[in-house]
């Protein structure tokens, strides 16, 4: 009996629901479980379901220090309702079911199913075991089983995609616990990345963004310390790749050369998300960050006078172990010096079970937070007088969906210029749909966002455009996957810039 019967003999069509916590691997994950959900059997439950499904999963994340109370207070929410609806089953993947393992099953005795980051394609597998067998399925494996991208998926958009070139971590930082959960680094061959890249554009999509722990140390595995530079500039020989974006990468492993085929590349954005952490030698050292200040602003300053109007955005971690004021204030000068477009600022928090949460000197909440008002407020200043810069250029933008969330009463659109900074545009008398490419001009900056407020200046349907219109002219996906082996990836929008978590390298 196939997967699909299975399901249906036990009360018909199965829906599910995934809630993702966490960076942008873990959303990359939640698409491959979507699509080997329905390849088994199982519907999308709709929007809002809010735990009102047959099959509820929780891809977790490790990170931060009060993950497992947030994971438990939403497991907690669904126990009467599941002891209310039988049938109702529970799965929790993901880092802290990696790291927890039998603990979850332990704490809420009422979850069906535990896997881990390296066996997600097992799910369906568990998920008709425990049902069976009536006893929760844990699996956890200590290795990759198959690399994400052979899986089935259920890509979120039709005209962006996430392309996974690894898995993995080889670095050590004090303050991350990610390596011990996902492994080491593993790379794709250069030529499977490449054929899904073409499969992709083949079905309309016109920008991808390439995934992984450490990007750009792609080729550390396969014995090629060029692979990342010569990746992409395979990528601008794609007809139909308007974009290609990547995240996210360490200054360790930032090489001229990568600068030169971001320079050379048309279709590769001028966009460098580059986590700095801290600004201070001291700091970076206990950290075990493997380059200091003048290195980070010596790539800095390479990538200006190769792209003049890259947009430059960072990860900083504010009140680590042992910070003093001084080194905060090397932290103040280099977003001074490095003027980035954009920062994602965290708090320190302890992630247990690394190095960083046992070092002496951590430092009082008071002190922390009023480091981190004072870099918001250096870094707003800073945006806002990045973005002005932007007012009276022309741009190109690729038009998003669901980034405008007043663009309903305001009467506008949205969408990303090739730097990645949102733009709120007029919306023309003529059809624009996500995907789509607009010419506008900016007439006002704000520290987040830039709006055209005047006539939009061109429009030009795109392949992308006709690809998201036909799949919302479909409706609801029919319940099957792509079939394995045929590799596909994505994005809810194009490019969200990294938020942190377990992305934070």
């Amino acid at each position: 009996m196939s997967s699909i019967d299975r399901s249906q003999a036990v009360g018909g069509t199965r829906t599910y629901e995934v809630r993702t916590y966490g960076c942008q691997m873990n959303v990359h994950d939640s698409e491959r479980l979507s699509g080997l959900l329905e390849d088994a059997g199982y519907v999308r439950a709709p929007e809002g379901a809010d735990g009102d499904a047959d099959v509820v999963v929780f891809n977790t994340c490790a990170v931060r220090e009060n993950a497992d109370n947030k994971l438990y207070g939403n497991l907690g929410h669904l126990a009467p309702r599941k002891a209310q609806r039988p049938g109702m089953q529970i799965a929790v993947g993901g880092c802290l079911a990696q790291k927890d393992r039998d603990t979850i099953v332990k704490r809420a005795p009422w979850v069906d199913v535990v896997f881990g980051t390296h066996n997600i394609g097992k799910l369906p597998v568990l998920l008709e075991r425990a049902r069976v067998q009536e006893e929760a399925q844990v699996e956890i494996a200590e290795s990759l089983e198959a690399f994400p991208s052979t899986l089935p998926t259920r890509r979120e958009s039709a005209y962006a995609a996430w392309v996974s070139i690894s898995v993995g971590c080889n670095n050590t930082c004090t303050f991350c616990i990610v390596p011990a959960l996902r492994g080491k680094e593993k790379d794709r061959r250069p030529g499977d990345v490449l054929a899904e890249i073409e499969a992709l554009v083949a079905e309309g999509v016109s920008e991808i963004t390439l995934l992984g722990q450490n990007v750009n140390a792609y080729g550390s595995d396969i014995g090629d310390r060029e692979a990342f530079s010569k990746l992409l500039r395979a990528c601008g020989s794609i007809e139909g790749l308007e974009r290609v974006r990547f995240t996210s990468p360490h200054p360790r492993d930032f090489t001229d050369d990568v600068i030169a085929a971001m320079a050379e590349t048309p279709n590769v954005m001028p966009q460098l998300h580059m986590p700095l952490q801290s600004g201070s030698d001291t700091v970076l050292k206990a950290m075990r960050r493997s380059y200091r200040q003048e290195r980070y602003l010596g790539i800095i300053e390479k990538v200006r006078a190769a792209i003049p109007h890259a947009a430059i955005s960072t990860d900083i971690i504010v009140g680590f172990p042992g910070e003093t004021e001084e080194d905060f204030e090397q932290t103040l000068h280099v977003v001074r010096e490095a003027r980035f477009a954009q920062a994602f600022t965290f708090q320190y928090s302890k992630r247990p079970g690394t190095p960083a949460a046992e070092m002496d000197g951590q430092i009082p909440k008071k002190v922390v937070q009023e480091r981190y008002e004072r870099l918001v407020a250096l870094q707003e200043e800073i945006s806002w007088e990045e973005n002005k810069k932007q007012v009276g250029r022309t741009l190109e933008l690729m038009v998003a969906e669901g980034e405008g969330r007043k663009d309903g009463t305001t009467h506008r659109l949205s969408g990303r210029a090739p730097d990645s900074r949102l733009v709120h545009f007029t919306k023309p008398e003529q059809e624009v749909r996500p995907g789509d490419v607009v010419t506008v001009g900016i007439t006002y900056a704000a520290p987040h966002h830039l709006l055209a407020e005047g006539p939009t200046l061109d429009v030009r349907r795109t392949r992308a455009g006709d690809a998201w219109e036909k799949r919302n002219a479909a409706g609801p996906a029919a319940p099957a996957g792509v079939m394995l082996g045929l590799p596909t990836v994505g994005v809810p929008e194009p490019l969200p810039a990294v938020t942190g978590g377990c992305a934070i390298d």
